[in-house]
């Protein structure tokens, strides 16, 4: 099952029900712009982030071509979450998603481009590791009520899952349950470095609390396994300042954390961003569910397992 053919399954109409709840959809109060050096290129990338009218949603804008932030338009790739569209991509996505889902920002255009680059791909900055610089961007600027094109405001529609849903793949699994409130369990496990070893992390979806608590937490990677995964092309603008590394035998190697816990909410807030896919027209992406999941290494491992073995029980 392809990717973006597993993530269909999990919103499929008999799993969700889409309700409004009386919030109306919004978008930010004025342009947002970024740049930064970009995870895997290591190249200089730009942002920038403006309002959109009601109804349109998330979309990104690479060189007038838009691509929606939506399922229909995931393609496999290593270490990121990506974007295809008639053959231009835009990786990286996770941590701005993750911040606009969480922060209520249904509809903008995100224009992304590199400087005098010709690529028919793009990343997103990854900035320190975390989202952070998004939220404190879109705190920064505001939001406001969302309007169509003729001055109308549009209810916000929100996913309940309405039957229980397991995905596993040996031993790693994420689960969701009916729940009248979002609610997230997150697990992991390497015991092979003893200073992550085993981490849960549980919350509930809210702009506050993720903030504080999950917006800040950076991605992390295992110093062993940095040479190997930059003589895949990857990670070549990963440095000390845009992730927290760890050694098998020595730890942290540079410190301090900014929670006890922070791969394991780093990982939640992955989770978030990739929900976020479900959402269309301005809608909610994240389901109102209690999601459970437990030792999944990396999203695209995460995307992968959704298309390994799905169970609906009664």
């Amino acid at each position: 099952m392809s990717l973006s053919a597993a993530l269909n399954s999990f919103k499929s109409s008999a799993l969700i029900s889409w309700k409004p709840l009386g919030k109306l959809q919004q978008t930010i109060a004025g342009c947002i712009e970024r740049a930064g050096i970009t995870l895997h290129s290591g190249k200089v990338a730009r942002v920038k982030i403006w309002p959109e009218c009601a109804g349109v949603g998330r979309y990104f804008d690479f060189r007038s071509n838009f691509i929606h932030a939506s399922v229909d338009y995931v393609q496999e790739s290593p270490l990121c979450t990506m974007l295809c569209k008639d053959g231009y991509k835009v990786r990286t996505v996770e941590h701005l998603l993750s911040a606009l889902e969480a922060m209520g920002v249904d509809n903008c255009r995100i224009e992304v481009d590199i400087p005098d680059g010709e690529e028919s791909s793009v990343e997103v900055p990854i900035f320190d590791g975390s989202a952070k610089e998004w939220v404190g961007a879109i705190k920064q600027v505001g939001l406001k009520v969302a309007t169509d094109e003729t001055g109308n405001s549009c209810e916000k529609m929100i996913p309940f899952l309405i039957e229980p849903v397991l995905v596993h793949r040996n031993d790693s699994f994420i689960a969701a349950f009916p729940s009248p409130k979002a609610q997230i369990i997150y697990g992991i496990d390497f015991p092979q470095v003893p200073a992550i070893g085993c981490q849960w992390f549980s919350t509930t979806l809210d702009d506050s609390f993720y903030t504080c608590k999950i917006g800040p937490s950076r991605t992390f990677c295992i110093y062993e396994e940095v040479e190997k995964l930059r003589n895949l092309g990857l990670i070549k603008g990963g440095s000390v300042d845009s992730a927290i590394v760890c050694s098998e035998s020595e730890g942290w190697l540079n410190p301090p954390l900014r929670f006890p816990d922070e791969p394991c909410r780093h990982k939640v807030l992955d989770l978030i961003g990739d929900l976020s896919l479900f959402a269309q027209h301005g809608s909610q992406g994240f389901p109102v569910a209690q999601i459970v999941g437990y030792k999944f290494y990396a999203y695209s491992t995460l995307l992968e397992a959704l298309g390994g073995c799905i169970i609906v029980t009664e």
